[in-house]
């Protein structure tokens, strides 16, 4: 296969990859700029979707196609569950047609084929895809990247992004906020100065960063945002609209039925991407057993729908011009990232609040893995004269007395980042003390997030207050946090690389990656015989019902059902599966004309609707 004609600059190729909620996507810098990298379709977007149906893991497109038929086995929107755990899960996991269960320390756990998932393990399924769409395209293996997560991503959730990329096989070299790398998408290169806000509303979550670029180096001055915030919140309230108003119908919409909330969520989704360029449309809803209806909604419904959540966002952009220290007239370039920003609402909130019309000359969807590709680029060795100076999302600091979060390294900081403080002991002749390390803005741990804890012994007996124990908080260019302390008079040292509690632990990673290396052969194996036997079976069954629909010549149709019961009998007897694959093409030679037709006709009533008036 050969290479792109846009081809990677330098031999060493480093993908930028926007793991996102709904879809993901690489890229990499060619030449002259960075290209996305598609598949053989020409598709650039890998739905965010794995579908574990009929004893086989289907991912990106072709799981997505599955979500009405197999809704309860289809795992869609993961990139809200990686990192977090217990409570914090409760309101995105009650509106997910698929089973989570809370396993060891609260952590989200999904029960597929008799096996344990977690959320990245899941999302390394979606990484290995994009990561095959991406080596296809460049006839070549990668091995490295540069991923991408919304600026808001606390520590946990960053961290169980990288895990997530070692689980695929990928050496992540840079975690990257997602405005971040927009903004180098833009064009915005650094060779003048400027301020630039990014609104990015993606499928899952929002973030609004500020960035202030001065001689080359891009600086985060603040970030805001919600990680339960998208336009997935917007599909389900216009699927609430649906159900309400086929309810009004006197049609059950039976919203517990996890088939007919997927299609209702495909639905909606459908239904607001048409209205971003329409006035007005009419949706044709075929529930299955639940009948087919008609639902009709105007873009000036969908936006009084909307208001409320897109009136939220606007509350963060003015919280990060705050932060800032910035008002509206101060920002050069405000850019649009995430496919939710095609909707005229936010479009005309956005310019109503800044004063300016977003920009909009780089698409949305391919914005974030464009810039993450420029970043891979000079981690690689390209571009070197830009320097991304990203920002802690949250402040970090420590448990100390009465429960008090004591703050070292605070919100919007810049990382690379260090900080140290000094502490001593509470009690009379205390030998060791215990370190809780939190993040969160709160005045106490109590409402804070606890990331991890570890112990300093062997201080001498002193008393109280007498031991001086120094506490330093190192973040590094991920995001990622090492904490040390060391008591001042005995040089009595204890350091831990915080590995969160919500996130996998370094065994778990290691025995996930170690079990898929010692058994990548025999699962390809017994994977190619699963697809090939379930190809065989649909083909049989779809035969039988083409033959009741089409209207064939009688020796056609004997060939055809002659064909089909080789197959059936090669199925029976459980024959060698080249045997088998022989005769699936056989069939499938004989039946192209019926799928043809077959397809033509289910496409023709898909697109059938009434015209907006």
């Amino acid at each position: 296969m050969s290479a792109p004609a846009n081809e990677p600059a330098s031999e060493r190729v480093v993908l930028g990859i926007d793991l996102g909620t709904t879809n993901s996507l690489a890229a990499v810098m060619g030449r002259k700029a960075p290209l996305v990298l598609r598949d053989a379709d020409g598709e650039a977007l890998v739905p965010s979707v794995v579908c574990f149906a009929d004893d086989q893991i289907r991912v990106g497109r072709e799981a997505k196609a599955l979500a009405l038929q197999h809704p309860e086995q289809t795992v869609y929107s993961i990139k809200r569950l990686i990192g977090r755990a217990g409570s914090e899960l409760d309101a995105d996991v009650a509106s997910l047609p698929y089973q989570v269960e809370r396993g060891e320390r609260g952590l989200p756990r999904m029960q597929f084929h008799g096996k344990e998932w977690s959320p990245e393990a899941i999302s390394a399924l979606i990484l290995q895809k994009v990561k095959a769409v991406a080596e296809a395209s460049l006839g070549r293996s990668v091995r490295q990247a540069v991923v991408t997560v919304p600026a808001y991503f606390d520590d946990a959730q960053r961290q169980a992004t990288k895990d997530a990329a070692a689980l695929a096989g990928l050496e992540c070299l840079r975690i990257v906020n997602e405005p971040t790398a927009a903004s180098l998408a833009f064009g915005i290169d650094g060779n003048k100065d400027g301020t630039v806000l990014v609104y990015d509303l993606g499928g899952g979550t929002f973030d609004v960063s500020v960035l202030r670029i001065q001689d080359g180096v891009f600086r985060v001055l603040s970030t805001h945002g919600d990680t339960r915030l998208g336009g997935d919140d917007i599909d389900a309230l216009i699927a609430a609209r649906i159900a309400t108003a086929l309810a009004a119908k006197g049609a059950d919409a039976q919203t517990k039925d996890p088939f007919v909330r997927q299609a209702l969520r495909r639905a909606a989704e459908n239904l607001k991407i048409e209205l971003s360029t329409r006035a007005q449309a009419t949706l044709h809803l075929d529930l299955g057993a639940h009948g087919n209806h008609t639902f009709a909604m105007t873009q000036g419904e969908l936006d009084d729908l909307a208001r409320p959540l897109i009136e939220r966002s606007m509350a963060s952009v003015r919280a990060a011009l705050r932060d800032a220290e910035l008002s509206p007239k101060d920002i050069d370039h405000v850019l649009l990232v995430g496919g939710s920003t095609r909707m005229p609402l936010v479009r005309k909130s956005l310019q109503d609040r800044m004063g300016q019309a977003p920009r909009a000359d780089v698409d949305p969807d391919l914005a974030v893995a464009l810039g993450a590709a420029i970043q891979a680029d000079i981690l690689a060795g390209g571009n070197r004269s830009l320097l991304l100076l990203d920002v802690i999302p949250l402040s970090l600091g420590i448990e100390t007395m009465g429960g008090a979060m004591s703050k070292l390294i605070l919100r919007n900081s810049t990382v690379p980042a260090s900080k140290t403080e000094e502490f001593s002991t509470q009690v009379d002749s205390q030998t060791g003390v215990d370190i809780n390390i939190y993040q969160g803005e709160r005045e106490l741990v109590a409402d804070c997030r606890k990331l991890g804890a570890f112990k300093l012994s062997g201080i001498p007996p002193m008393p109280a207050g007498l031991p001086r124990v120094a506490v330093t908080f190192l973040v590094d260019a991920d995001g990622l946090l090492t904490v040390r302390a060391i008591e001042q008079r005995t040089g009595q040292e204890a350091t831990i690389r915080v590995v969160p509690s919500f996130g996998l632990s370094r065994d778990e990673v290691r025995r996930m990656m170690q079990d898929s290396i010692t058994n990548a052969f025999t699962d390809m194996a017994a994977r190619e015989h699963l697809e090939t036997h379930n190809k065989a079976i649909a083909m049989v069954r779809g035969t039988q019902r083409a033959l009741e629909l089409a209207d064939l010549p009688s020796d056609q149709t004997y060939s055809i059902r002659k064909a089909s019961k080789r197959l059936e009998k090669a199925l029976a007897e459980a024959v060698p599966i080249e045997d088998l694959k022989a005769a699936i093409e056989d069939l499938s030679q004989l039946t192209a004309q019926i799928a043809d037709d077959v397809i033509s006709s289910a496409v023709h009533k898909a697109l059938a609707q009434e015209p907006p008036k």
